[in-house]
């Protein structure tokens, strides 16, 4: 199984310290819920698990390897950072056609990627007429092309309505029950309480607090304390 390790990184630029030797584990089978107040090094931390910012110190990898390392990396962990975006006169099929073909999967996936998150009716429309919540869909669609064993999404729930939020809620934690990775970073408290099996909280780039979300006298109260 494919789980996550983020192993005493740090990142600096100039002087100002992002990260500052954290270290914490997603596990395989659970949903990780990644929270920290804007500024906490949370994005950083993503950043240097999917291999697109170098570690001062440390070492993030996934399954055990650093992404730089993964063969064929879309087959081990689908991503969503909180800057994807499409270009505006690509309909959704043809951005996942262009991703798969440069990937080497099968055909069938877009498809199937597509109705798995519930835009196969929006397929050939343009993505510049897409509201936020089906650009996230679309872009959890990306991320799901390669069957990962791993998802790693940075405010997925950032544009959902209700019903979305309730759809992307079950599909994580049917994700996860499959024996899956989540690690999510979020600020919606609400939904982490409902979805999340372990809590990670990091605030100035540093481990404040880690453990399920049932702990201590609520997960809202706990989160003002450690990272407020």
């Amino acid at each position: 199984m494919t789980s996550i390790s983020v192993d005493h990184v740090s990142k600096t630029f100039g002087k100002v310290v992002a990260v500052d030797d954290l270290s914490f584990e997603a596990p395989a089978g659970a949903v990780t819920a990644f929270l920290g107040p804007n500024g906490a090094g949370k994005t950083t931390t993503l950043r240097v698990l999917l291999g697109l910012v170098t570690p001062t110190a440390g070492e993030a990898t996934i399954g055990g390897a650093p992404y730089r390392e993964l063969g064929r990396p879309l087959e081990h962990v689908g991503a969503v950072l909180e800057s994807s975006g499409f270009h505006p006169g690509l309909t959704a099929a043809t951005h996942l056609e262009a991703v798969r073909t440069a990937a080497g999967l099968a055909a069938a996936r877009v498809g199937e990627v597509l109705d798995q998150v519930g835009l196969a009716g929006a397929a050939h429309r343009r993505t510049g007429g897409f509201s936020l919540g089906m650009r996230q869909r679309l872009a959890l669609a990306t991320a799901l092309l390669g069957e990962p064993s791993a998802l790693v999404l940075d405010e997925p729930a950032n544009g959902l309505d209700p019903v979305g939020m309730r759809w992307l809620r079950g599909f994580l934690r049917a994700y996860a029950h499959d024996g899956n990775t989540v690690l999510i970073s979020t600020h919606v408290l609400s939904e982490v309480e409902r979805i999340a099996d372990h809590v990670v909280i990091v605030s100035a780039g540093r481990l404040r607090w880690s453990g399920p979300p049932t702990a201590g006298s609520g997960l809202e109260d706990l989160y003002l304390e450690v990272a407020g």
